[in-house]
């Protein structure tokens, strides 16, 4: 690599959003993300020019999200981060990949992580209306603290969907050797009435242009996964890509089957295109993916999804809101997830 194109890698790694939303990791930080990298392929840090430090755990998952904002390594600097990046990339290419995916993933937990500790509750003038529905139910108080919580989880649940999708196609979209291309610049676009295309884009998720391979992703598809306008929004992209002279590409990681599912998976075969869903999809991404970014999906993707997906049993939840103490605890009976509030 150059100098410059190391130095655009580090920046890339270390930097997410502007303003209050920005993300900044630290020197030390990345140096633990650099290591856990090299664990994760299997090759000798010291090689690289990392040496191995004490961390809670050699699985990303299980280390805290806070443990890594407060690790200090004295000799962690953009010199040495520089140099072990550009050995790393020079061992291999798609380390670039991994690492800034890795980083990407670390950046967004610790956002959202942000986002949980300073969401606001909300006011009574926000919600008052809504009490229409249900005023004389039950105590007042309770009410007002009922509705207060249910808009804070509305609200936490809609900005998780929103990091999620943010970081989820990007990441998916590098593994297969594309990038997720927005309307304004996108080759596939709408058709009219007359079946000509306009001049308004559709969204890709992931454009592979060697390929000329139009992707969508979704994590599942749904008997109730869209409303009918949007519905046929998804059963026309197909068609379009096909217009433009593109494969489109369907892939669903949820294997659960559904009538519009099935309906939607015809819609791009009819358009000379794929369809996959479940292991089919996973092997797919791998496939692509080559041996450095599939370690990757293995690692970290497939993981958390998977291990969600196979859970049957929801235990009775105990929420609640310590409004002196300024923390949220979620508990079962055996289990607890709490939350510090600023």
């Amino acid at each position: 690599m150059t100098n410059t194109s190391t130095r655009h890698l580090l920046s890339k790694c270390k930097v997410h959003g502007t303003g209050d939303a920005q993300v900044i990791l630290s020197d030390s930080e990345l140096y633990v993300l650099l290591l856990i990298s090299i664990w994760d392929l299997k090759w000798n840090s010291a090689e690289l020019g990392l040496s191995d430090i004490e961390i809670p755990n050699q699985d990303y998952y299980q280390i805290p999200i806070k443990w890594f904002a407060t690790s200090e390594i004295s000799y962690a600097n953009s010199d040495l981060l520089l140099q072990v990046l550009d050995n790393a990339v020079r061992k291999h290419p798609d380390f670039a990949l991994y690492i800034q995916n890795l980083c990407a993933l670390h950046r967004r937990r610790v956002k959202y992580r942000r986002i949980l500790e300073t969401q606001p509750l909300a006011q009574a003038d926000q919600i008052g209306p809504r009490s229409l529905l249900e005023f004389g139910s039950c105590d007042l108080e309770l009410l007002f603290s009922w509705m207060t919580w249910r808009k804070w989880i509305y609200d936490i649940d809609n900005r998780s969907a929103q990091e999620t999708g943010y970081l989820f196609e990007p990441i998916l979209a590098s593994c297969l050797g594309g990038e997720p291309i927005g309307a304004r610049n996108s080759p596939v676009k709408r058709l009219g009435e007359d079946g000509k295309p306009t001049q308004n884009g559709r969204q890709i998720d992931c454009f592979v242009a060697g390929g000329n391979l139009a992707y969508e992703f979704k994590l599942r598809v749904t008997i109730a996964a869209s409303g009918q306008g949007r519905f046929s929004e998804e059963l026309s992209f197909p068609r379009e890509c096909k217009a433009a002279g593109f494969t489109p590409v369907l892939l669903v990681l949820d294997p659960t089957s559904s009538p519009r599912l099935i309906e939607l998976s015809e819609e791009f075969i009819n358009a000379d295109g794929m369809a996959m869903s479940g292991e089919e999809a996973w092997e797919h991404i791998e496939d692509n993916a080559g041996q450095i970014l599939s370690t990757f999906v293995t690692n970290y993707i497939r993981p958390a999804i998977d291990a969600i997906g196979v859970i049957d049993n929801r235990p009775p939840l105990s929420l609640r809101l310590s409004w002196g103490e300024k923390s949220i605890s979620i508990a079962s009976e055996n289990a607890k997830y709490e939350i510090r509030r600023e």
